[in-house]
């Protein structure tokens, strides 16, 4: 088999192998990695993940990525054997809407499903070379605790996760902030967007470069791949041939492992891209004209609170485009989201529609939902289902429920007038304590927080 190389979205590095790119995290000029080449797998090939554990279903995917020299066969199939040790529900709502369940994991968010394998990969490379990393993670919402967890304890990395102060749920905090140990957390006085700014100036710093920093938000590639694993498997279980997914995106992770999925030869007909009042992707879709929301807008469905998504870059370049932030000789942004190409945007609106879903669309479709099939959603997760009915397409939909309903009792209390089951893993965390820094919105502060 062929090996898979990856490139940068700015074409101004060299092409490194995956283990490079998982290790590095975001490429010297400021791009983020893609492979040279996407393996297509046949329908035939497809058919054999029918019915195989989920961890078998990762092991057979993220093997065509990862070469044996890298990591043994024996050891990746443990590894993802290790990660998905919990269920992946999904269920037929409706004639044409299926709700796949991805809150099941250890922290109850889908960031579970990249962070747990990401954790084990980098944990084994960095073992095996002998390295201490620095992990550095941006977050608005689920994928600092599902980080936290996932780290936590290993011996050769510390990891270092920033949030907005004032744009996460209690539970979601927590998650965060009473493990200790080898995780950090700290507190940004700003946005999600001003955390993910810092954390990719970090990387190109030269005062920090003997700490060995690479990242585990999506920008890095290793948290990307595994979440490719629940389109193959979403598919395999709705039983019909076209199909479409009603993505919440925030950061577009998500959404760009579908496409990803997509391009490996899941028959996806079309994605519902489905944004909260941040809304630079419809305009986008629309006019072809990039404009970031900034500052970004708070919603309740945190985890999308995001004004100017970084792997947008990567969806960009796939459909021939390049866009990237301009910069100045120290490596600071100075203009977010710069077009320097435009992509095919024809082509692009064959393959996504895209609706912004307002806070009152949220609480309507919260209750209704609850109404009418006695399940009860998050906000994420009534953002995926609202467009999904907006968009109103005549195919089989699956919709994701990125998080469990406990993460946010305020807002399901407000609307349903009931307390969501808590599960174990967030009730555990009420009478803990916490543990973080807070900071000003300033780089120089953040460096010296983590020297």
């Amino acid at each position: 088999m062929e090996k898979i190389l990856f490139r940068s979205t700015n074409r101004q590095a060299p092409e490194v192998s995956f283990k490079e790119a998982l290790l590095k995290g975001q490429a010297p000029d400021y791009g983020l990695y893609v492979p040279t080449r996407i393996p297509h797998l046949d329908s035939e090939e497809i058919s054999k993940f029918v019915g195989i554990p989920y961890y078998e279903v990762a092991f057979r995917i993220i093997r065509i990525y990862i070469p044996e020299e890298d990591i043994p066969t024996s050891i990746l199939y443990d590894l993802c054997k290790q990660a998905y040790n919990f269920p992946v529900p999904i269920e037929k709502i409706d004639k044409n809407l299926f709700l796949l369940y991805l809150d099941k994991g250890p922290t109850a968010s889908f960031k579970d499903f990249a962070a747990r394998l990401m954790a084990r990969l980098m944990n084994y490379v960095a073992s095996i070379e002998n390295k201490n990393l620095l992990i550095l993670v941006a977050t608005s919402g689920d994928t600092g605790g599902a980080v936290a967890d996932a780290f936590f304890g290993l011996n050769n990395i510390n990891v270092v996760i920033l949030f907005p102060e004032k744009e996460v749920t209690g539970r979601q905090r927590k998650q965060m902030t009473t493990l200790g140990g080898n995780i950090c957390a700290i507190a940004v006085k700003g946005t999600f967007d001003d955390c993910q700014a810092i954390v990719k100036r970090a990387f190109n710093d030269p005062a920090l470069r003997h700490k060995n920093l690479t990242s585990a938000n999506s920008i890095n590639f290793g948290r990307l791949l595994p979440q490719t694993v629940y389109y193959f498997k979403a598919y395999c279980e709705m039983g019909s041939e076209k199909i479409g997914f009603s993505v919440p995106c925030g950061n577009f992770g998500n959404l760009m492992a579908g496409v990803l999925a997509r391009e490996m030869g899941v028959p996806i007909e079309r994605f519902i891209v489905a944004v909260n009042e941040n809304d630079e992707f419809p305009k986008f879709l629309k006019t072809g004209i990039y404009k970031p929301v900034v500052p970004s807008k708070k919603c309740s469905s945190n985890a999308m609170n995001v004004g100017h998504p970084s792997n947008l870059a990567r969806l960009i370049d796939l459909y021939g485009g390049w866009l990237t932030d301009e910069r100045d000789a120290q490596g600071r942004v100075i203009r977010k989201g710069v077009l320097k190409k435009s992509p095919d945007i024809n082509l692009m609106r064959k393959h996504f529609v895209s609706f912004s879903i307002n806070e009152k669309i949220v609480d309507t479709t919260i209750k209704e939902f609850y109404e009418k099939y006695g399940i009860i959603i998050e906000p994420h997760g009534a953002v995926s289902v609202a467009a999904a009915l907006l968009a109103n397409l005549e195919i089989p939909i699956c919709c994701f429920e990125t998080a469990n309903p406990a993460k946010f009792p305020e807002k399901i209390r407000q609307i349903l007038g009931i307390e969501p089951p808590v599960p174990e893993c967030l009730a555990r965390l009420d009478n803990i304590k916490e543990n973080f820094v807070i900071i000003e919105n300033n780089y120089d502060k953040f460096v010296e927080s983590i020297l």
